[in-house]
């Protein structure tokens, strides 16, 4: 599991980067696979069967996006070592969704 400093060190990089379309697209695209996420243990076996697909297009889409903001960001001299924390591991990255979809929640109060 990601540790929350971690993840709360990626977040507020990525938040603090000039790339506002980049960063959009990975927050929604965090805030998308999230949701699929969160709800997949209340699924029957059936309804998991019918959306793994969509869960696994949702999480390669958000490792698309960290992988592109964080090239972005090194391109524009911003600092990304945030990408280097994080590392490779799918289920470590889909970790940071959840993590991102919290804390624009509590943002949103």
């Amino acid at each position: 599991m990601l540790a929350h400093q971690v993840a709360r060190e990626c977040y507020d990089a990525i938040r603090e980067s000039t790339l506002t379309a980049l960063r959009r697209d990975l927050l929604r695209r965090a805030c998308d696979y999230a949701r699929i996420r969160a709800e997949w243990p209340l699924l029957s076996r059936e309804e998991r069967l019918a959306r793994d697909q969509r869960r696994t297009l949702a999480h390669n889409a958000f490792i698309d996006s960290v992988n592109i903001m964080g090239r972005n960001m090194a391109k524009e001299d911003e600092d990304n070592s945030w990408r280097e924390s994080l590392g490779d591991d799918r289920k470590l990255i889909g970790d940071l969704a959840c993590y991102v979809h919290l804390f624009l929640g509590l943002e949103a109060r």
